[in-house]
């Protein structure tokens, strides 16, 4: 067996009679940002679930033990693979601004940007998705009930768990929100205190929501007493939500993006994702190049310029398909990259202000994602936030759920930037019942010999994450290589190339700089969980981000 590092388990079951190991791989993997989660989808899939429903036990569970970067108050998108019929498809869990969202509600008396209003409390909420999400993967894909799949999350909030450093640390970070709203402050701060070390976290009312979701459905979260519970705290605490805007939720099925590079297949998010248009983008710009005939620091060279490129598309035209005319057929074309490639010198990096002008972000880090292949080869690629750390900071009493701040994501005002900076236009100005902009990029990746399950969380980060991640797979890295190798990052504003510590040899850096390349180290960043499946010895093997190690050393 391969070695398997972290939160990343490898279990085996027998095969099938009459199935081949062409076919299905006949073990499961799982990989998600905490031991307890990827425990909870092993659970369930020892009670006869599949992958579809082991989703709905680890995104359910990372709502309890991670609920300072996702949970049943945000969003997010599912990535989904199944085996007996080779379908893929995206399920479109982003939340949605509600129906009184107004621009003049994210200013000031003096007409500047209220940054606190679109960050914390109930303006910063969108219409939470994820819950939709559960309902809907259990009633088309999974093959348990509900209650079932969502049985350890349950467990876990009631019983408790301890949280590491890294969830203390964020209670810290945040002591003046969380303190605003007494829901949140009686769960995360009892006594008025920040928790030490070895604190148990319980969350008894988060249980009676799930039990609620479990036994109702959709009508056990946007309807009936959670819904009454979470309308009253949003319009207690100075929101506008009403009973329609939860009632009218939908989880939207959508065809991801699909293309081919050499010879790999690639599926992968699609909007309102920004993510797969802008790595489709890249990897078109890159097909006209033979990059293992290149030194490296030419070799990054046109990766670079290939992002720098495809994040100013990204700032510039993307949206919600549902409200947005985008042109991803002149986008994605041949003839498009083509053109981008025409104006990338050989040995000279690009000012982006040489380009057409666009707004851009930067990096966050905040939001989970997990990998799930299991023994019949579904395949779940689950990216899933609440968006900053807790959210809006806002818990309404008695549901125990941290509402998003998501609409945070929207250029809520023209030219003002966002949590990471973000400059927004048109495409991604907030309306009524609009899913804002995401970076999250769960992705598939089918070669003729092997299949990668990918992604990661960390703002824009994601994307060229994906993207490196997608590379050293491609070249035969293993799971435990993918998520351990050092990163790097341009997002065409600011003109600058991040990288971790390591990502760049001196010889290679001097290189780059003298390119016209501005290099500045940023720390670590991510927090990618891979499963791949080798089909010519049938082995599954599955990575956490070593990056990340607190409470999830447990290997089975």
């Amino acid at each position: 067996m391969h070695k398997i590092h972290i939160a990343a388990f490898v279990a085996f079951a027998a095969f099938a009679v009459g199935a081949s190991a062409a076919e299905r791989p006949g073990h499961a993997a799982i990989a998600s940002a905490h031991t307890l989660a990827t425990q909870a989808g092993f659970e369930v899939l020892a009670e006869g679930g599949n992958a579809f429903d082991a989703a709905i036990a680890v995104a359910s569970t990372l709502s309890v033990v991670e609920s300072q970067k996702s949970g049943i108050g945000g969003g997010g998108f599912f990535l989904l693979h199944r085996a007996s019929d080779g379908k893929n498809v995206m399920l479109d869990a982003r939340e949605t601004a509600p129906a009184a969202v107004k621009e003049s509600q994210y200013l000031k008396s003096d007409g500047t940007p209220n940054r606190d209003a679109a960050l914390y409390g109930p303006l910063a909420a969108g219409i939470p998705g994820e819950p939709a999400a559960l309902v809907w993967l259990a009633a088309h894909y999974g093959k348990l009930p509900l209650s079932k799949s969502l049985a350890p999350a349950i467990r876990i909030a009631r019983t408790g768990f301890k949280p590491d450093k890294s969830f203390l640390e964020a209670i810290a970070d945040h002591r003046a929100q969380i303190s605003r709203y007494p829901g949140t402050k009686a769960l995360l701060m009892p006594g008025g205190e920040v928790p030490k070390v070895g604190w148990t976290f319980r969350n008894p009312d988060l249980a009676k929501t799930l039990e609620r979701i479990a036994a109702d459905g959709n009508d056990g979260f946007y309807k009936g007493k959670t819904a009454q519970l979470m309308l009253a705290s949003v319009k207690a605490t100075g929101g506008d939500w009403t009973a329609a805007d939860l009632a009218n939720y939908k989880v939207v099925e959508r065809e991801p993006l699909r293309f081919d590079y050499r010879n790999w297949k690639i599926v992968t998010a699609a909007p309102p994702s920004s993510g797969g248009v802008a790595m489709e983008e890249m990897f078109n710009v890159l097909s006209g190049y033979d990059l293992d005939k290149l030194d490296r620091p030419h070799r990054l060279h046109y990766i670079i310029e290939a992002m720098r490129r495809a994040f100013r598309d990204h700032n510039e035209y993307l949206g919600d398909p549902d409200f947005v005319k985008m042109p991803l057929g002149t986008l994605l074309s041949p003839q498009y990259a083509a053109g981008l490639r025409a104006g990338i010198l050989p040995d000279k990096a690009t000012p982006s202000a040489m380009l057409p002008s666009a707004v851009a972000h930067d990096p966050g880090m905040h939001t989970t994602h997990f990998s799930i292949i299991d023994a019949d080869g579904n395949m779940v690629a689950t990216t899933q936030t609440v968006n900053t750390h807790f959210g809006s900071c806002l818990v309404p009493p008695g549901t125990g759920v941290f509402l998003n701040n998501e609409m945070d994501d929207f250029a809520l005002v023209p030219g003002a930037p966002n949590a990471y900076g973000l400059l927004g236009n048109k495409a991604n100005a907030p309306a009524p019942g609009k899913r804002m902009l995401s970076s999250m990029t769960p992705t598939f990746v089918f070669g003729p010999e092997r299949v990668g399950v990918i992604g990661s969380p960390g703002g824009s980060t994601i994307i060229t994450q994906v993207f490196e991640g997608i590379m050293a797979f491609m070249h035969g890295d293993s799971a435990a290589q993918i998520v351990a190798t050092p990163r790097y990052h341009h997002q065409y504003l600011p003109d600058v190339v991040y990288v971790e510590p390591e990502a760049f040899d001196a010889a290679t850096q001097k290189a780059l700089t003298g390119m016209g390349y501005d290099i500045k180290p940023r720390g670590h960043w991510g927090f990618m969980n891979v499963v791949t499946w080798n089909l010519k010895t049938n082995t599954l093997d599955a990575a956490s981000d070593p990056r990340h190690v607190s409470g999830l050393g447990e290997v089975k």
